[in-house]
């Protein structure tokens, strides 16, 4: 069957199919009649979204299937994807919906659906949600005469940054919850902070938090037009943010995505840390604490072999997981682990939320700077990125590697050389016809001789 939902939602470009105004029209009929079946009763729904231009109206689209068969729809405007996670969770609402291609560029958009626990929608249900989207149910109310032309231009000057009321009052909700209870004991008095917001969903509500809780905060591209997100900026681009951190001589820099659900940051020294050295430092907080439940920490296959071995130092074990956060939330659902996360920054505190939340982590972060006493800095000493290579390979058919004798000897060959201090990841892309080589280790110059080896093995074997 045709799929509309990947690892994160619906994604593509705005205007065109799946994010065309009848097809998000239909999904947001198919959502509302899917959760009557559940519920037994029309559901209410929570809606945000980003500072795209398209997101307004793709969010009228959307409002115009959903109440179509019943729904009572909230808009909270302009706000993070954790931030309507938590909405559903305590507003209550049935469920909430997320307009944003996170860290795409302004051309793309997206729609993500969470449940009221927080955690995205589940699969039996999108797989529902599509076949009533390819069906093309002739009597669904969403095959009206649509009144949203999918190609609409921004005509508002972009005046929907600012919120209104109602949407005012969740944002408070939201902002109150970050800085009473995620924050909660923590002063800021004296702590210099510069976030980039990635002129995305946080644009507003991340320097407004900082401020609040005492921090003196530098806010750069936070001045959103509907086109500029994450336009050379944010967690994708983090030069900018490293030079400002130097030019103010702050304690900490935070780089946010489009939607907020990620975050990175940047030592006094104007050293970028990723996620990997971020779970690190969370890990050794909660560890020294008896909070990091089954001393464990969970990641994906791509997290550096570093953060691995770092972590064995201290008895603490790595738990790998498939490219996703989805992933990682199962896994740490599932041994109840406390910590996860992936190297990109998305990091997940499921006893806090079963989103990723930029600013949850951030919070996190700081608060084991302030209780350590220590600069991030001094924080991350014991961790060491390992070089990496990367590199992919066109193929004609995604056989599983272990079927191709050539392949398993030469990848064999080369995990027998690198031992415990190297790792070897073969994996397909879940989108291209494309292998990937991925080799870790302690010298950079062997490591790429390595991976473009078992590269011309692989094109000899599968490649056109």
């Amino acid at each position: 069957m045709k799929r509309l939902f990947g690892t994160d939602g619906v994604r593509g470009e705005a205007g065109k199919f799946p994010l065309d105004a009848a097809t998000v029209k239909l999904i947001g009929a198919s959502l509302v009649n899917r959760l009557k079946e559940k519920l037994g009763r029309a559901p209410t729904i929570v809606i945000g979204r980003d500072t795209r231009e398209s997101g307004e109206w793709i969010e009228q689209s959307l409002i115009a299937g959903a109440t179509s068969g019943g729904a009572e729809c909230r808009s909270a405007g302009v706000v993070t994807t954790p931030g309507v996670a938590f909405l559903a969770r305590t507003l209550p609402a049935d469920a909430g919906v997320v307009l944003s291609a996170s860290h795409n560029a302004f051309q793309d958009n997206g729609i993500k659906i969470f449940a009221p626990s927080g955690r995205k929608l589940d699969e039996a249900t999108e797989r529902l949600i599509e076949i009533d989207v390819f069906a093309g149910e002739q009597d669904s109310p969403a095959q009206t005469e649509n009144s949203f032309r999918a190609d609409a231009p921004n005509t508002t000057d972009f005046h929907t940054c600012e919120p209104d009321a109602t949407q005012t009052d969740l944002l408070t909700k939201y902002q109150d919850f970050l800085a009473d209870e995620i924050g909660q004991g923590i002063s800021l008095n004296g702590f210099k902070i510069v976030v980039d917001c990635a002129n995305g969903a946080a644009f507003n509500i991340a320097p407004q938090l900082f401020e609040r809780m005492g921090a003196t905060v530098t806010a750069i591209n936070h001045h959103p037009d509907g086109r500029n997100i994450n336009l050379d900026c944010g967690s994708l681009h983090t030069e900018g943010l490293q030079a400002e951190v130097l030019k103010q001589n702050a304690d900490l820099g935070v780089a946010l995505d489009g939607d907020a659900d990620r975050s990175l940051f940047v030592d006094a020294e104007g050293r970028l840390i990723n996620g990997d050295a971020t779970l690190w430092v969370l890990a050794n907080y909660l560890s020294a604490r008896n909070q990091l439940r089954q001393k464990m920490v969970v990641a994906t296959v791509m997290s550096n072999l570093g953060l691995e071995l770092a972590l064995q130092s201290q008895q603490i074990e790595l738990v790998r997981t498939d490219v996703g956060d989805k992933y990682v939330l199962e896994e740490l659902l599932r041994t109840g682990a406390s910590l996860g996360g992936e190297q990109s920054g998305h990091i997940i505190f499921p006893e806090l939320s079963l989103a990723g939340d930029g600013l949850i982590t951030a919070i996190s972060l700081i608060r084991a700077m302030i209780a350590e006493e220590k600069a991030l800095h001094e924080l991350t000493a014991g961790f060491e990125t390992f070089p990496q290579i990367l590199l992919n390979v066109r193929v004609k058919i995604k056989r599983p590697f272990a079927e191709v004798k050539s392949i398993q000897s030469a990848a064999q060959q080369i995990e027998s050389v690198l031992g415990a201090r190297g790792r070897l990841l073969l994996r397909y892309s879940g989108t291209e016809p494309l292998a990937r080589v991925m080799i870790e280790g302690e010298n950079q110059n062997d490591i790429e001789a390595q991976a473009r080896g078992l590269v011309d093995v692989i094109q000899q074997a599968l490649g056109n």
